[in-house]
């Protein structure tokens, strides 16, 4: 395999996707709802609460919780201690949710794209192989993925040591389980979804259907993201490990049976699977 033909693959999708507006604009949106706007306003509302009886009844709740759970919740106060499970636990979902749909919004007009805009024939007569186009084109998917991953943790771990940091006299801020879960948990799941949809959008006839299929696969992953946040109140470091190896398992065979779909005869669109 040329890299440097897989880097030009990549790189040609990604300034397609730099100009594409309605792709772009959207997405980003997103990213900043879910990473600035909601933590923004949520954990000052709960700061603000400290006298409120909905929030001492918030703080009985987590005091009847387990002493294996209750003791990664920092705080001394009921509504400290509600902000710091919200912004550790019960926000830690949008760690995987927005990065994936991101790459999938991306990874599912990829292929079948190219079919739509004419330039498959191009790709399909090319001296480029099969591997290199699949490799490419998965690459140009999973950067966007991996970019609002990092800015967004970013600007959301700010936002948590500014609101709740504060409150706690120290920025804590990403924690142990944080960081697992971002460099270890994250990236295989958004490789699994987006090997599963470059696989249906290599298949498929149109840009709808693929993103439609894409929903499809995005919706489980959902579902594990708030499992795998729920095992970092009990085990932090330890489950975020082991999902995280399991996940990475998971997606090299995944990306390898994915790369079969891919095939000259599907970018010019006479082997559309429907």
């Amino acid at each position: 395999m040329r890299w440097r033909h897989v880097r030009a693959v990549a790189a040609a999708d990604l300034r397609r996707l730099l100009k594409s507006r309605d792709y772009l604009v959207p997405l980003t949106i997103l990213a900043g709802i879910f990473f600035v706007a909601v933590p923004g306003v949520m954990l000052p509302l709960i700061g603000a609460a400290e006298r409120s009886p909905v929030m001492a009844q918030v703080g009985e709740i987590i005091g009847t919780l387990p002493e294996s759970v209750r003791a990664n919740i920092a705080g001394d106060t009921p509504a400290v201690r509600t902000a710091y499970a919200f912004a550790v636990y019960l926000l830690a979902p949008i760690a995987i949710v927005v990065p994936l749909t991101i790459a999938a919004a991306v990874g599912a007009n990829t292929i079948v794209g190219e079919r739509e805009r004419g330039t498959g024939e191009f790709l399909a007569h090319s001296p480029l192989t099969v591997g290199e186009i699949y490799t490419g084109k998965l690459l140009a998917s999973l950067v966007p993925g991996y970019v609002a991953t990092a800015v967004g943790f970013g600007l959301y771990s700010l936002i948590v040591n500014l609101t709740v940091g504060r409150s706690l006299g120290a920025w804590f801020f990403p924690t142990t389980g944080w960081w697992f879960l971002i460099v270890w948990v994250v990236p295989p799941f958004i490789a699994i979804a987006l090997g599963i949809i470059l696989r249906l959008s290599a298949r498929v006839r149109s840009a709808a259907a693929a993103q439609q299929a894409s929903t499809l696969v995005t919706l489980p992953v959902i579902v594990a993201s708030y499992a795998i946040a729920s095992g970092l109140v009990f085990s932090p470091a330890t489950s975020a490990l082991l999902v995280g190896t399991v996940a990475w398992i998971v997606a090299a065979l995944v990306l390898r049976s994915g790369a079969r779909a891919v095939r000259r005869e599907r970018l010019l669109g006479v082997a559309a699977d429907t």
